[in-house]
């Protein structure tokens, strides 16, 4: 039976695996999409990549899934993180759902000198990594992390792991990164740009590379879609 749904579990999965459904999962399969025994599902928890699972019970608040067979392995992104400065509520549920589409490994919500959102729903957020997961065929979830503050995020950074340092200040310029495939994060700032003192601690940095996104000067949503896709097709898994 062809499946077309998809679904995250956090359990394991394994052929003959069962495993509970939470009331909304069930509300979903049941309710909304009135699947009954029998039927299937693909599921997905990060670690054992997708598999085809069939309903072995289903109830009004909750149900039961049964493994039945691996139909993709675990694909993991590269080693790139999505470090980015928080703004509208929608703007920035957007930027996560698009990171966790285009292959980010780890997404961090930064404050910086001129952040417009001094806090963020962090559950919230990964529910969006998760749902675009689920979307988008991926069969790994990137971690959506607390916020931190610009200072405490560099101070504790690991020197290895190269900064794409998006300026606004460049826009116009030829810039380019340097062929190394190693760890990575790509950094965007807020809508005020970043402060002087932040242009630069990261200009100190051996690692930190200042990159232009074209010749316009792009919005924040709009800046992370279009570096992930420039870091993509030169470093990651789109080449």
């Amino acid at each position: 039976m062809t499946a077309k749904i998809r679904l995250y579990v956090d359990h394991p999965l394994g052929q003959g695996q069962t495993f509970p459904l939470t009331r909304e999962q069930a509300h979903y399969l049941f309710g909304v999409m009135r699947l009954g025994a029998g039927d299937a599902v693909l599921v997905f928890n990060g670690r054992d990549g997708e598999w085809r699972a069939e309903v072995a019970e289903a109830g009004k608040r909750g149900g039961t899934l049964a493994a039945v067979e691996q139909t993709a392995p675990l694909r993991m992104p590269p080693d790139l993180w999505l470090v980015f400065a928080p703004i509208k509520k929608a703007r920035t549920d957007f930027i996560v759902e698009k990171a966790a589409e285009m292959g980010a490994a780890r997404i961090v919500p930064v404050q910086t000198a001129f952040t417009n959102s001094g806090r963020i729903q962090r559950e919230r957020l990964q529910a969006h990594a998760v749902e675009a997961a689920e979307q988008c065929g991926g069969t790994y979830v990137p971690e959506v992390a607390e916020m931190v503050r610009f200072d405490r995020l560099l101070d504790g950074w690991d020197a290895t792991r190269r900064i794409m340092f998006c300026d606004e200040a460049l826009a116009g310029a030829v810039t380019d990164l340097p062929a190394d495939p190693g760890p990575w994060a790509i950094l965007i700032g807020p809508e005020g740009g970043f402060s002087e003192p932040e242009r630069a601690r990261l200009g100190s940095l051996p690692q930190a590379h200042a990159v232009a996104l074209g010749p316009r000067i792009l919005r924040a949503d709009t800046a992370a879609v279009a570096a992930m896709t420039l870091w993509q097709t030169h470093l990651g898994d789109w080449t």
